[in-house]
């Protein structure tokens, strides 16, 4: 059943659902509404997980690697700031290969300060080791939510999962949540294997000194096992569209949806035109207004070929080139939105992008936008593709206005 719910307490509901054994958190704008309520859930004797209040974000991340290395399922998020200050943490998280799930609502980072979304939180820690989901709409946060935890727990390698502050976490939207019973058949109790957590019966060391000897090789492991998780969220992907919705998809197609094509396989998804002229590449809610105004542009502008598509990148971490290269098909060009700056070159996505496709004779450009919450309107998106022609292959093309 659909309600109408604020994407903060919509994550919170299915966390407390999915019923870790720790949650610990520090409030930081715009996660706080997320913790509160799962805090208030806790109160109210409907939350069976050990809430821990914690001093600090990096106390926080301490904490649920903690738990997590004892052998128990664990839950932080944060935003901004707060995962900056976690840092170090994130990194042990993953170089222990313990299976944390995290919440990110993005926000950009300081200086100035400023409390608005973009991902500039995100891409900073985009080399930590973790697999970094990014929504469009509060129904995907929950549907990678479920995803998250069956892939950490599944490969033992941390997950996090992005939603833009503000606009996501603090709107209402229809949301469907599964059912506890549904959650199970899914995503059953958590049972680690021995030898993966913290046992006085079968002693092991996690985040063992490594000599120059031995280092390399286990990154080199992480590194592959990231790599193969791929075929894994694909197919754990389907398996969990199906549960949800056993008739197809997780919501009935809209009358702009049945005239397009839409493939989704859970790393990315290419809606639009058969063969456009131009494709669009997103991460995050900036989709929704892509979406509009490629729709507005391809039914304005008949004959000016075929269009534009939109390639959304739900799976940033692992990187999936292979699929990019195939759903962009026989497309020319490409423009890379991107709502965060790598300072000194070009938007982190348009990077990835371009090196994996480097082979490709496709013309990839880079813009920015939306830094600091600034508003991402249909008009600007249809300026770029109206003068994709006029901006810099070569350097980040801010648009603003």
């Amino acid at each position: 059943m659909r309600q109408i719910l604020e994407g903060s307490n919509a994550i919170a509901r299915l966390i407390s659902l999915i019923n870790p054994g720790v949650v610990s958190a520090y409030p930081i704008t715009p996660q706080t509404h997320i913790v509160e309520d799962l805090a208030k859930f806790k109160a109210d004797g409907k939350g069976n997980y050990e809430y821990v209040r914690a001093e600090s974000e990096f106390a926080a991340a301490s904490i649920v690697a903690g738990a997590s290395a004892a052998g128990v399922r664990t839950y932080t998020a944060t935003s901004s700031q707060g995962l900056l200050l976690m840092a170090e943490v994130v990194f042990n998280i993953a170089g222990m290969r313990l299976p944390v799930v995290m919440t990110v609502a993005n926000r950009a980072i300081s200086a100035p300060i400023n409390i608005w979304n973009d991902q500039s939180d995100a891409m900073a820690m985009r080399d930590a080791g973790w697999i970094m989901l990014f929504a469009e709409d509060v129904q995907e946060t929950i549907i990678q939510h479920l995803l998250a935890y069956k892939i950490a727990e599944k490969l033992n390698i941390p997950v996090m999962v992005n939603l833009d502050g503000f606009i996501l976490t603090h709107t209402l939207e229809p949301v469907s949540l599964p059912d506890e019973k549904t959650i199970k058949k899914f995503l059953p109790d958590y049972m680690p294997k021995a030898g993966d957590y913290l046992d006085p019966e079968n002693p092991v060391t996690l985040g063992a000194l490594a000599t120059p000897d031995h280092y390399m090789e286990i990154r080199q492991d992480l590194n592959d096992d990231i790599l193969a998780s791929k075929k894994i969220i694909t197919d754990e992907y389907k398996k969990l569209t199906i549960l949800l919705n056993p008739k197809g998809g997780s919501k009935p197609p809209t009358a702009r949806e049945e005239k397009t094509i839409i493939i989704d396989s859970g790393l990315a998804e290419y809606y639009g035109p058969k063969n456009p002229d131009l494709i669009l590449v997103a991460m995050g809610s900036v989709i929704g207004t892509i979406k509009e105004a490629a729709d507005e542009w391809n039914k304005d502008k008949p004959s000016a070929g075929n269009g534009a598509g939109i390639l959304k990148i739900k799976c940033f971490r692992p990187f999936p080139g292979e699929e990019i290269g195939k759903l962009c098909g026989k497309t020319k060009r490409i423009a890379v939105i991107d709502k965060s700056i790598s300072l000194g070159h070009i938007g982190p996505l348009a990077s990835d992008l371009k090196a994996s496709l480097q082979k490709s004779p496709v013309e990839i450009k880079s813009f920015v936008v939306g830094l600091g919450g600034r508003d991402v309107t249909r008009d600007m998106i249809k300026k770029v593709i109206r003068e994709f022609k006029n901006y810099s292959p070569e350097e980040p093309n801010f648009i603003g206005t």
